[in-house]
């Protein structure tokens, strides 16, 4: 039987890592939601964020610079590959845009396999991150507290571009009649481009902050690309709220589960996933419109 301080340190471990699966599964949600397009190029661009943190850490010292530059990294290149290619296969059939963002992912690996190599990079925690806390009962690392306090500030950033700003009202208002918008003058594709990329900088941000736990590679994002479609599942497709209480119940099955088998914890969270469908199959919050 664990003991209560194993317990209450895993259920810490539980919310950090669905804190920033999350934060990963948020930028996929927002961009179906508003493009109605799958992104399997999404592991890849968390990876891109990761390597791109890595450096500008490396030459500045300075992680909270790395965060900014990791993400903001990923935001162009997702920006420029909905501009140059994305965007055709909006009206395409659903497997053809799995096929060219799957390929996307691939040539992103790949490149990044042949700049670094193939070894595991690892990155210092920031030395605001360093330390311990006795919390009575466990002690526990002060970055992962930290991890969970920065995915949930860029998580409520997020919220607050969707649902409270000019940009989100446009965005929403394009997904219900894209032609009214532009009969108002608003150039709707240059905004489905800013929402791919705010997608994109989603991903990159949180490899950037999960970089100091996991190292680099460049597979790193394979394993989160699959958790975080299974949390957009859960969630609802298309639901940002259903996206952050997705990942919160994801990250404390996959940890509670490895506290007493470390081998069925991905068996407990595809096990939860059917259960949800078959119970609602839009999953916890999905409805017939995407946002």
């Amino acid at each position: 039987m664990p003991s209560l301080g194993l317990f209450l340190s895993q259920l810490f471990n539980g919310l950090a890592l669905g804190a920033l699966l999350a934060l990963v599964a948020s930028g996929l949600t927002i961009i179906f939601g508003t493009l109605g397009f799958v992104n399997f190029a999404h592991g890849a661009l968390f990876a891109f964020g990761a390597y791109a943190g890595y450096l500008t850490y490396q030459a500045s010292g300075s992680f909270v610079l790395a965060l900014v530059v990791g993400a903001a990294a990923t935001g162009v290149l997702g920006l420029l590959l909905e501009w140059g290619l994305i965007r055709r296969y909006y009206s395409r059939p659903p497997e053809d845009q799995i096929l060219v963002t799957f390929g996307i992912g691939i040539v992103i690996v790949e490149s990044l396999r042949a700049t670094f190599g193939g070894l595991t990079l690892n990155v210092p925690q920031p030395s605001w991150g360093n330390g311990i806390l006795n919390l009575h009962y466990f002690f526990y690392p002060v970055y992962r507290l930290q991890v969970l306090g920065i995915a949930a500030l860029a998580l409520f950033a997020l919220y607050l571009l969707i649902y409270w700003t000019r940009i989100g009202l446009i965005v929403r208002a394009g997904i219900e009649d894209p032609l009214m918008v532009r009969m108002l003058g608003i150039r709707v594709p240059r905004i489905l481009t800013l929402v791919f990329g705010i997608g994109a900088l989603a991903a990159g941000f949180a490899g950037v902050v999960d970089s100091p736990i996991v190292s680099v590679a460049p597979d790193v994002g394979s394993r989160v690309l699959v958790e975080s479609f299974v949390v957009v599942v859960i969630g609802g497709l298309g639901s940002f709220p259903g996206a952050i209480i997705g990942g919160l119940i994801a990250g404390e099955i996959l940890s509670l589960t490895s506290m007493i088998n470390p081998a069925y914890s991905d068996v407990a969270l595809y096990a939860a996933m059917a259960l949800v469908l078959f119970l609602l199959p839009r999953g916890l919050l999905g409805t017939e419109g995407r946002i």
